[in-house]
């Protein structure tokens, strides 16, 4: 029945703002409605993002209502601090990593590698991956050192 997830919300102070912004990481704008609600295509007709301006942006953040995470491939991932930083972006700590790469999330049988930002309005963003886990690492790293326990050297 459920194929994947078509879209997702995000709170907003500026409309125009955050639309240039979006624009600006490779969604693609569609159409806005009354001028306080838009959206962008994460994934040209598949999946979009409706951002709301509202004056309720203010909520204190929680992942469950204030963050997005957009898969991305590896080699995407690992160009990702250079390239936020290349649009003037930062990436940020998260789950006690600093920002300088990527980290890695591991369970049993894979394992997701990942970034976190935030948008102009304090919604946490997050660059995503799936990795396999052949060796069945349970222990979060920093991606470098994931790839060096998981190679053939």
């Amino acid at each position: 029945m459920i194929k994947g997830l078509y879209e997702a919300h995000l709170p907003v102070s500026n409309l125009k703002r955050s639309i240039e912004f979006y624009k600006e990481l490779g969604l693609e704008f569609d159409h806005s409605v009354d001028d306080r609600l838009a959206f962008l295509w994460i994934e040209k007709d598949k999946s979009w993002l409706g951002l709301w301006e509202t004056d309720k942006v203010e909520l204190e953040y929680h992942p469950s209502i204030r963050h997005i995470a957009f898969q991305v491939s590896l080699e995407g991932l690992k160009n990702s601090v250079s390239w936020l930083k290349s649009k003037g972006y930062e990436p940020r700590e998260a789950f006690g990593f600093e920002p300088v790469e990527p980290f890695v999330m591991a369970h049993d049988n894979y394992a997701h590698a990942k970034i976190h930002f935030n948008d102009p309005d304090g919604n946490s963003l997050e660059l995503i991956c799936k990795l396999e886990n052949p060796k069945k690492i349970t222990k979060r790293m920093y991606l470098s050192e994931w790839e060096k326990l998981n190679s053939n050297k």
